[in-house]
């Protein structure tokens, strides 16, 4: 290892943020480990079985808000952001059009863990040119890592009162990524906050879950329900969830930072597939194998081929009457799960009543 007490750690830092805006991140931001705040909040909110089925947030300890304790030696988090929103008309008019398929618009293109990571490898090796062998973890959504509360505190944003982080310049639609470093690099200061009065993301939220300012339900959460519930969806949340078949952008399609947000220059978030306007029937009709081919590199896959189907069933119940909505869902009535069974019954149900 080289001898790091030659190494000027103010020029280092510079340098690290000339780097990171170089390999396409927005913005690079350093903090140190102290997430003791952040501790006390998800605390109360595990408290609360906000969390629902989601198991990893309680399953490491300490290690997610003590990163030492999750990567020895760990002294700075290196905090970075890239923008992913595509270039598009406003997508609210999809969620105006109950034929068609909404989909959260960071999964549009390519997974984005893999697109941050390789770039975050990528700066390591920078900075290692440079310094010579250090330590070092990349984390991009994948560990036991409280990325918001770390961005927040590198100076990247604040987060807001629907938990997302925003930024003055950019809104929130971008994506976190972390380097755990040994290096003691001087750190960032925090921003302020800027929400004010404003409580537009609780006022519109589909479901009520952002059940108090900075405060996520996630058992309410459109999100939570089609990505990490694997059962069924409470019958409760299904006709407000309309024609979202995975993820919701609601809090940040109100928020009035995001009219500062400029689309991404990242070829790897280009939507793919036709998904940023495809309708739902044409989804159903997916089978098994066109559902991996069509997603494969991209986020949606990790819910599989019958969560995909579930989300899109409850859409279809969602629709206006139609004769080839019922024939569709008819013919998955012979699939051999009785979860997706039961929410293609009540799609069917809904449909026919109408």
């Amino acid at each position: 290892m080289t001898d790091q007490t030659d190494i000027d750690y103010t020029t280092l830092a510079r340098q690290i943020k000339s780097w990171g805006k170089g390999l396409g991140f927005q913005k690079v931001g350093i903090t140190d480990t102290d997430l003791h705040a952040a501790e006390r909040h998800l605390d109360a909110w595990l408290a609360q079985g906000f969390d629902g089925e989601m198991s990893y947030m309680r399953s490491h300890g300490r290690k997610r808000t003590r990163p030492a304790e999750l990567i020895p030696g760990t002294l700075r988090v290196i905090a970075v952001r890239m923008d992913y929103l595509p270039e598009e008309p406003d997508p609210r008019g999809l969620l105006d059009d109950p034929g068609k398929a909404f989909i959260s618009r960071y999964a549009l293109g390519r997974d984005y863990h893999k697109v941050l990571r390789n770039r975050l490898q990528r700066l390591a090796e920078r900075i290692e040119a440079a310094v010579g062998t250090f330590g070092y973890r990349a984390f991009v959504d994948s560990a036991p890592v409280m990325e918001k509360a770390l961005a927040e505190k590198a100076g990247l944003g604040w987060i807001g009162k629907h938990s997302n982080l925003l930024s003055r310049d950019a809104g929130s639609w971008f994506f976190l990524g972390e380097l755990y470093t040994d290096l003691p690099l001087p750190i960032d200061a925090p921003v302020d906050a800027h929400c004010g009065s404003c409580q537009s993301c609780i006022d519109c939220c589909p479901t009520g879950a952002i059940v108090a300012p900075y405060q996520v339900d996630a058992r309410r959460c459109i999100s939570y329900l089609t990505i990490e519930l694997e059962g069924a969806i409470p019958t409760e949340f299904r006709a407000a969830i309309g024609n979202r078949i995975y993820g919701c952008d609601d809090c940040q399609q109100v928020c009035p930072w995001n009219r500062f947000a400029t689309p991404s220059v990242e070829t790897d978030f280009v939507p793919r597939h036709g998904l940023d306007s495809a309708t739902l029937l044409a989804l159903f009709a997916w089978t098994e194998q066109e559902f991996l081919d069509r997603t494969a590199g991209s986020a949606i896959r990790r819910i599989g081929f019958r969560r995909w189907l579930r989300n899109i069933a409850v859409a279809l119940g969602n629709a206006p009457p139609a004769d080839a909505i019922i024939g569709a869902l008819e013919s998955r009535l012979t699939l051999d799960d009785p979860v997706l069974r039961e929410h293609v019954e009540w799609a069917l149900e809904r449909q026919r009543a109408r």
